[in-house]
């Protein structure tokens, strides 16, 4: 499964990914890691859930992320899901394309290494692109 969670400044994009990441611990058979790029919601997260702080990782673009991302996954064969609060912000340079073209990645590794991926979005549905807004909940 691969999700979006998009909308506006204070939405409640982080609280509802936040909630997403500690039901799915508590439920999972596996592991579950949220990526942000700081530790602002780090208490708010169970402790079971493995939290990835990006601050000090020159993500600049979408391959970048794909490969830290991959990194991860390599270190941890039971790892069933990934959460990302704001991809915009962990990945500096992303645009329409490069959200897109992620997506895609996000799915192949769905496929091959059976792992979910949920991540909100700093932007209104009407501006992401058309092919990423089958992904939006």
């Amino acid at each position: 499964m691969i999700q979006l969670i998009a909308g506006g400044k204070g939405a409640g994009k982080t609280k509802t990914l936040i909630a997403l990441a500690n039901a799915s611990v508590k439920n999972s058979e596996g592991h579950v890691v949220f990526i942000d790029d700081d530790r602002r919601h780090i208490f708010d997260l169970s402790h079971d859930v493995r939290f990835v702080e990006t601050v000090n990782y020159p993500l600049s673009n979408y391959r970048e992320f794909v490969g830290f991302v991959c990194g991860i996954l390599s270190q941890d064969n039971d790892i069933v899901e990934v959460f990302i609060d704001g991809l915009s912000n962990v990945i500096k340079n992303i645009d329409n394309d490069g959200i897109v073209k992620l997506l895609k990645k996000f799915e192949q590794l769905n496929e091959s290494h059976n792992v979910s991926f949920v991540a909100s979005i700093n932007c209104e549905l009407d501006s992401l692109p058309e092919e990423a807004k089958k992904y939006v909940k």
